[in-house]
């Protein structure tokens, strides 16, 4: 079976080599870069062993790239202490969703709404409009890029419908098809990146439940998310565009 590889970062731009990435299951990392082929530099290794090859890498890639603290303890936190996250950040809060169902969608009444009659009555009043209203109101942004399955599943259509209202005070929403976001390697992860220093990891049960929300700090998985912002950023449209697409077929 093979392994499940996570890039990590490169110290020679983003397809260059060395370059280091991490088995997400055992820990494992993996360096690759120029093979140390001097006869005399090689006879100096200790340990080398048959079939092993030596790379050659700057040191700077292990010190920006290379995994920390593999017994790092998951920092987990309650609902109420990532909503205030939302209340908390200085200037912009950035969202990936990757799923193709949230189940705490379907226990509303606006879905149930969409269900029947194809669109919801949204209430604006609401806890979370208000609060992000407040927020952008001070120049904040708030922003989202959604994955879209071909054809769409009824939870992501649901939520194309709710981008426009929740555009309505602030939020900038854009989409992205899964055939593009597989072209450029997107993880399955669904996280919110705060300030770009703050990673909230949403982690979901095998019935699509939110159970709880992991917060990432270690700055060199920090940029990985924020190179995964970035690159879905840039491909994603905004959701006015994405929608009319669909209606034509596209």
């Amino acid at each position: 079976m093979a392994r499940r590889l996570r890039f990590n970062g490169t110290g020679s731009g983003d397809n260059g080599c060395p370059s280091v990435h991490e088995d997400t299951d055992s820990g494992e990392v993996i360096v690759h870069g120029p093979p140390l082929t001097d006869t005399d530099d090689v006879a100096q290794l200790q340990h080398l062993s048959e079939g092993e090859v030596a790379v050659v890498v700057p040191r700077e890639l292990l010190a920006d790239w290379g995994p920390r603290d593999a017994d790092r303890k998951a920092r987990i936190i309650d609902l109420d202490e990532f909503g205030e996250l939302f209340r908390t950040f200085r200037h912009s809060t950035w969202r990936l969703e990757t799923r193709r169902r949230y189940a705490s969608d379907e226990t509303t009444e606006t879905y149930r709404q969409f269900v029947e009659t194809g669109a919801a009555e949204w209430d604006p009043d609401r806890e979370y409009p208000e609060m992000i209203r407040t927020q952008t109101a001070q120049g904040k942004r708030v922003e989202r890029v959604r994955i879209v399955d071909q054809p769409p599943t009824v939870g992501q259509l649901y939520l194309l419908d709710n981008a426009k209202h929740n555009s309505t005070f602030g939020e900038d929403i854009r989409n992205l098809s899964r055939e593009e976001a597989d072209r450029l390697q997107l993880p399955a992860e669904d996280f919110w990146l705060f300030d770009g220093r703050l990673v909230a990891l949403l982690r979901f049960d095998d019935d699509d439940q939110l159970v709880d929300v992991e917060l990432i700090t270690e700055p060199a998985e920090v940029v990985r998310y924020s190179r995964i912002r970035e690159a879905a950023w840039h491909y994603a449209v905004p959701h006015e565009e994405f929608a009319a697409g669909l209606d034509k077929g596209e």
